[in-house]
């Protein structure tokens, strides 16, 4: 068995994963959701995308400005074992491979399921779709895990298909509302029935932040990307700008579709509606089928940072039995042991989605939304990586020194007090599971800091 892994990925694998791992469910799986937290107001709606959009071009130019000085196995353990110390760098790995990353790809397993449950009018929280979902999970594994350069094509092929749904309705949909009107009355409707409080907003803004999560994942396979210092830092900037563009102008397309009171009281079936709408019965339906394979394009890019990141914590000689987690697959040159282990991982916590999420819970009151609260600990873990770049970092001009990690720093304690107000006590739950998480890997901690 060897330890390293190859350079396989060029500039545009590399956007396609920041982009394919972003754009996916959340845009479809969070719109109705944004709807609902600001009362049908389109127009708070789409400043709830952009705000978040904006601070996800303003974290990745900061990451990426990272990514032009070090380069070795996964970037964020990486930026937060440079620039704080090892053991926070330990930690840091450690919540992104046994909470953050597992979570979110068992979240998008569930949604993938979910939009085939829709597609075939099935029960979205019925044994059925917890079927699919599995069998999604254990697929895009095996894709991953047998044969990494198929699993970089078919990131590439997803993109460019998840993009065909949202730029047909971005134009469609706008040029169609525009035309009878709908555009203009669902703007003006909700300006008039607009939610009265600052609260719907922020509850907007930690759902969008879903639809937006996923690219520091990205650079978890900067060691495999081609150039990586010139590169990565490439793929995240026009990857955070396409996304940032594309949700917006869905988002106003959307609005030119259906009327924000249909798209609110039809649930998960709101996007599948709004794509009959405007393309008709059949080519709508077909069109939905594309929004299943983008979901599945996004699950593809998760899983890619879900294979690799006990691995990531194992060659630097930490985490549970770090020599047989570091093993890298000859033939494939993936590393096996730690990709099993994260598929596990995965499969633990899209059983407790279920159970905290889509049943009545089987956990009391310690049941929390896993696709948004871990958001919290992530923003939170990114301040310190920040605030000592801007020490360290001496040779930089100022406005990659202060003033873009600055901006930074104010956008991550904004996205935690924003999900602090919207989930409330949910929080304090989720922070005890979080504790005991991080309590667990003190066994496995390096020594020396």
């Amino acid at each position: 068995m060897q330890s390293e892994l190859k350079k396989k990925y060029g500039l545009f694998t590399a956007i396609s994963m920041v982009v394919g791992i972003v754009i996916g469910s959340g845009v479809f799986f969070k719109a109705e959701k944004v709807l609902i937290e600001t009362n049908g107001n389109i127009p708070l709606g789409i400043v709830a995308w952009g705000l978040v959009g904006l601070i996800t071009i303003i974290c990745s130019f900061a990451f990426a400005t990272m990514a032009t000085r070090h380069e070795k196995i996964n970037g964020i353990v990486d930026y937060a074992d440079v620039y704080v110390n090892r053991k926070y760098g330990y930690f840091m790995g450690w919540f992104m491979a046994v909470l953050y990353k597992p979570t979110l790809t068992s979240v998008l397993a569930w949604v993938s399921a979910r939009y085939t449950c829709v597609l075939l009018d099935w029960d979205i929280t019925g044994g059925s779709c917890m079927v699919i979902a599995c069998f999604y999970l254990i697929a895009i594994f095996a894709l991953n895990a047998l044969s990494p350069i198929l699993a970089g094509r078919f990131q590439v092929t997803t993109t460019i298909i998840k993009l065909i749904p949202l730029g047909l309705m971005a134009v469609a949909g706008t040029i169609v509302g525009l035309s009878n009107g709908m555009t203009m009355e669902n703007f003006n409707r909700t300006t008039i029935e607009s939610a009265s409080t600052g609260g719907g907003l922020f509850a907007a803004v930690v759902a969008v932040a879903f639809a937006y999560e996923g690219w520091i994942i990205a650079t978890s396979i900067n060691s495999e990307i081609r150039d990586s210092k010139k590169n990565l830092p490439r793929a995240l900037m026009i990857g955070a700008v396409i996304v940032v563009a594309v949700y917006i102008l869905y988002y106003i397309g959307l609005a030119g579709a259906v009327p924000a009171a249909e798209l609110m009281s039809n649930g998960q079936t709101g996007a599948k509606l709004a794509f009959q709408n405007i393309f008709g019965q059949v080519a709508g339906t077909l069109i939905f089928v594309f929004i299943i394979i983008s979901c599945l394009g996004t699950l593809n890019g998760l899983m890619v940072g879900c294979t690799r990141a006990l691995y990531s914590l194992a060659v630097r000689g930490y985490g549970p039995n770090p020599n047989l987690l570091k093993q890298v697959d000859p033939v494939t040159n993936m590393p096996a042991n730690s990709s099993i282990l994260g598929l596990l991982l995965c499969a633990f916590w899209l059983l407790y989605f279920y159970g905290a999420n889509l049943t009545a819970s089987w956990f009391g009151p310690v049941a929390f939304d896993t696709s948004e609260l871990p958001i919290i600990t992530l923003y939170a873990g990114y301040i310190p990586i920040l605030l000592m770049m801007m020490k360290r970092e001496t040779t930089l001009s100022t406005f990659k020194r202060f003033i873009m990690p600055g901006l930074a720093i104010l956008s991550c304690v904004f996205m935690v007090i924003a999900a602090c107000i919207a989930h409330e006590m949910a929080v304090v739950y989720y922070l005890l599971v979080f504790a005991v998480i991080m309590l667990a890997g003190i066994a496995y901690m390096p020594h020396k800091a």
